[in-house]
């Protein structure tokens, strides 16, 4: 029988806010009697890399009994305290100023923070309940900050400093935590408390807007996994947003997520019309992707993250299904819950089979290896990944379209992927949390392909999963009345290379395979300083003065040596993938975007 009385507790504070110190205690009430074990995780669920949050801590000490206790470190995430009767106590500080959805940030503005980065694991008590006290910081500048957090509240009311309650550390590190002077709103989705958190200075924030619209894709997305009863599979959700100058992002969590976004692309009551921007649509997009997530990888899981093991990497080759296809649903719920038309949903598409075939990688990793290799390749990605690697997200949305549409016309529309999504949901997502947790395995979700689709789909499976052919989309797409075109401006001179403002010259940034500017042998990191004699400031501008074919003398510097290369101009390989819907013919069969 399990232990439910609290064995674990936490105290957190915000010790120095312009130092970015968090001061974290932690009590054991019954330590391991031959010495307790105390790790902190490598790496955080969403985000595979190995991160070594450890670095972070400062100093540590043990105590028991008000003596101190010794402190072995055992490896560069874990310590050792010496056996000590009665109750254990560990002290340490972290710092915190990393301004990101993965790790924790403090500051006069705000605090925020995963518990992957704060709270050390108490191995063989992970199943126990485990209490936080999150302490309001001394601090004029924090003077009416409040508490956001998924976390259930034990003696705290809601949005409060206080102490909060997880039902195991796994619960725990899966609720991060904001604080700070934020805009706070809710609304409901089917029932279920929706929180929306905006922290950062927007001016005129339309949160009603901001409210009505996430509200629409949220309840898509609930009926969507559960057409009946549509029960979400949380009591409530929290939406945290940290906004600044310019950035994207986000992480998915059981119950909540944390987003990155750019303050120019949150609607604002000042806007003359109601039209929604390009930006809002993107972060609603963001929104939408993570909260997918709710099911598909934190309910929806792969085998060997039931349960993670969050010391050493946990390598699976179905990233393609648990991004991938949260990359295809994340736009297409934007369409499904009327943010965005169906031309709308094209150009959005068109742009993310563009961006895929860009990139020669695709040609050379499949997205099953892709997959695999995250830990190693796509989150340490240099300036070759583009010609070296595939995106598991990119192809992995197409993977799911080119799936949908396979599997429509095979059953001859009586069946799509979203048979797929729901009966992994209740086969293998429902009852996760629910005392039955089990993950898919590879070969699972190939016989659940089979068994949706009626017929083998292996052939489909080799070629596009685990082999590195292009989904072949403009013959998937003609049935279903969408017609497909590469309108790439193959007339427009180009160094094939992406390339930034470096002061008054451009530095390149990304060579792509194959093109002028590799033909000619220049590299990523070299800064172009002069085409035919004048200043290589505005490239592009530059350029268009010529035809393609033409070869111009560049001058550049690599590291501080001058150089100088001949480039014969080509014309710009950029796919310019265009999709149209066209008037819809008796029998045609139905859209992917349709409800």
């Amino acid at each position: 029988m399990k232990n439910n009385k609290p064995g674990i507790s936490y105290t957190i504070a915000a010790k120095d806010l312009a130092a970015h110190l968090f001061h974290v205690t932690l009590t054991v009430d019954n330590p391991a009697p031959e010495g307790q074990i105390f790790a902190l995780p490598a790496w955080i669920p969403g985000s595979y890399m190995i991160r070594e949050f450890s670095r972070n801590i400062i100093r540590i000490n043990a105590s028991a009994g008000g003596k101190p206790v010794e402190l072995t470190k055992l490896d560069k995430h874990s310590w050792r305290a010496l056996p000590a009767k009665g109750r254990l106590t560990v002290e340490y500080e972290v710092y915190a100023w990393d301004l990101s959805v993965r790790a924790a940030h403090l500051d006069q503005s705000h605090g925020f923070f995963n518990g992957t980065s704060v709270f050390l694991r108490v191995p063989g008590q992970e199943d126990s309940p485990h209490v936080v006290d999150i302490q309001k910081p001394d601090d004029e500048a924090a003077r009416n900050w409040r508490v956001a957090t998924a976390l259930p509240e034990l003696k705290a009311r809601r949005y409060g400093f206080g102490t909060y309650i997880a039902k195991n550390y796994d619960e725990l590190i899966d609720s991060p935590v904001e604080m700070g002077d934020f805009a706070l709103a809710t609304f409901k989705a089917h029932g279920v408390p929706h929180d929306v958190v905006v922290t950062g200075r927007v001016p005129n924030l339309d949160m009603p807007r901001l409210c009505a619209d996430l509200k629409q894709i949220c309840e898509a997305q609930i009926a969507f996994f559960e057409p009946r009863s549509k029960k979400a599979p949380m009591d409530r959700y929290v939406f945290m947003t940290m906004v600044v100058g310019d950035g994207y992002g986000g992480l998915e969590h059981r119950a909540s997520t944390a987003l990155i976004c750019s303050r120019a692309d949150l609607p604002t009551t000042a806007a003359r019309d109601k039209e929604r921007s390009e930006g809002y649509i993107k972060f609603l997009g963001l929104c939408s992707h993570e909260y997918f997530h709710t099911w598909n990888v934190k309910r929806i899981k792969p085998a060997v993250f039931a349960p993670y093991d969050l010391q050493v990497e946990n390598y699976t080759p179905l990233l393609w299904l648990f991004e991938g296809f949260t990359s295809y649903y994340d736009d297409l719920f934007l369409v499904r819950s009327g943010m965005i038309d169906e031309k709308g949903y094209y150009k959005l598409l068109g742009k993310g089979v563009g961006g895929v075939l860009r990139g020669a990688g695709r040609s050379k990793q499949s997205v099953a290896d892709s997959s695999f290799d995250a830990w190693g390749k796509y989150y340490r990605q240099d300036e070759n990944a583009a010609n070296a690697i595939v995106s598991y997200y990119a192809k992995g949305s197409l993977i799911g379209l080119g799936l949908d549409l396979t599997i429509r016309a095979k059953t001859e529309g009586k069946r799509s992927l979203d048979d797929v999504m729901r009966a992994l949901w209740q086969r293998y997502g429902r009852d996760f949390y629910n005392g039955r947790p089990r993950g898919v395995t590879p070969a699972e979700v190939d016989a659940l392909l089979d068994e949706i689709a009626g017929t083998k789909l292996k052939p489909f499976v080799e070629k596009y999963i685990r082999g590195t052919e292009d989904v072949p989309l403009q013959k998937l797409l003609a049935p279903f009345g969408v017609e497909y075109k590469d309108e790439r401006k193959s007339s427009k001179p180009s160094l094939d290379a992406n390339i930034t403002r470096d002061g008054a010259d451009s530095k390149v940034t990304v060579v792509h395979e194959g093109g002028a500017a590799h033909r000619a042998g220049i590299s990523a990191g070299d800064v172009l300083v002069a085409i035919d004699s004048l200043r290589a400031g505005n490239v592009d501008g530059l350029l268009s003065r010529y035809k393609v074919g033409d070869t111009v003398k560049v001058h550049a510097f690599r590291r501080d040596e001058l150089m100088t290369f001949s480039v014969k101009l080509q014309g710009e390989r950029i796919p310019g993938i265009t999709l149209t819907p066209q008037p819809r013919q008796k029998g045609e069969l139905r859209r992917p975007s349709a409800v």
